[in-house]
């Protein structure tokens, strides 16, 4: 089912990309580059908020010296994964893609590590998500070790935040186009000189509640900034929350700014949520905006 906004998030700046190895789909290289890409994210993320707030301005907000040095292992982490890719593309012949500038809207302490718990579960399911994709096994493994040290650094900031370190039994693979959705909020322009990328940003979808605790049962506001999605002749619209066993659908109603939906059961911790105009499956054809994230309890 097609849909039309009147807005679509855009994002230009990569241009393209190594030889491929299969017939169709990401290379390896294009997918080296997505992940590149992320750690940038990350890395530029965590330094500029370790240069902007100081272990006094970490304590004044109740967090301890010890606390404050596992941040700066995490930044250095995240500067160790950019330059482990950044060789790696080198030694295949591949060039790498450079940082790009960004914009964080972080005002203090505490959504600094609300921003960092995010970007940690975005890094999870991303890697997660590409990791079908990779040919060599080299590089899936390579892959791997780094998605196992950002699913330690995920827990270790939702735990630092109140929130359960492991809030379900699997974590969510996220699509590549679904990954670059949510770090393309973040980016403000990339260097012209990048390669690009086989990705594309879906329509911004935002989530809020006026529940203090986001459970099964709550109802969540989906709102679509800038546009409206319209399904064709006025055919239904869905939420499909994503999770490792296939999409989670449910009714999604239309309110003034966007869409509501009630959050099944099933759905803990940072979890994903798309509208869709398809009631039996979610992929890069079906999405009509999204995804947004909900934190679940």
């Amino acid at each position: 089912m097609k849909f039309s906004a009147t807005t679509i998030v855009a994002f230009a700046g990569l241009a393209a990309a190594a030889p491929t190895k299969r017939q169709s789909g990401p290379t390896d290289a294009d997918i080296l580059n997505y992940a590149l890409t992320l750690e940038h994210l990350e890395d530029t993320f965590y330094r500029e908020g370790l240069a902007n707030f100081t272990q006094a301005d970490f304590e004044a907000a109740g967090y301890d010296e010890t606390f404050y040095g596992n941040l700066k292992r995490i930044s250095s982490d995240e500067s160790t994964h950019v330059s482990f890719l950044t060789g790696a593309l080198k030694a295949a012949g591949a060039t790498p893609v450079e940082a790009c500038q960004y914009a964080f809207g972080v005002t203090d302490v505490n959504t600094f590590l609300v921003t960092a718990s995010v970007l940690e579960g975005v890094g999870v399911s991303a890697y997660l998500g590409a990791a079908a994709d990779i040919m060599s096994k080299t590089y899936l493994t390579a892959a791997g070790s780094i998605l196992t040290v950002e699913a330690r650094h995920s827990s270790y900031i939702r735990a630092s935040l109140k929130q359960t370190p492991y809030p379900q039994p699997f974590d969510t693979p996220l699509s590549i186009n679904s990954v670059y959705t949510l770090a393309a909020q973040f980016i403000i322009s990339c260097p012209s000189t990048n390669p690009a990328l086989p990705v594309k940003a879906f329509p911004v979808l935002a989530a809020s509640s006026s529940d203090m605790s986001i459970k099964k049962g709550s109802t969540v506001m989906l709102s679509t900034p800038g546009y409206m999605l319209k399904a064709e002749n006025d055919a239904p619209v869905y939420g499909a929350f994503i999770t490792v066993t296939g999409p989670i659908i449910v009714n999604a109603t239309m309110v003034e700014g966007g869409y509501e939906v009630v959050v099944p059961e099933g759905v803990n911790g940072q979890s994903y949520v798309v509208l869709t105009g398809c009631a039996d499956a979610v992929n890069d054809n079906t999405v009509a905006a999204g995804p947004a994230i909900v934190e679940a309890s």
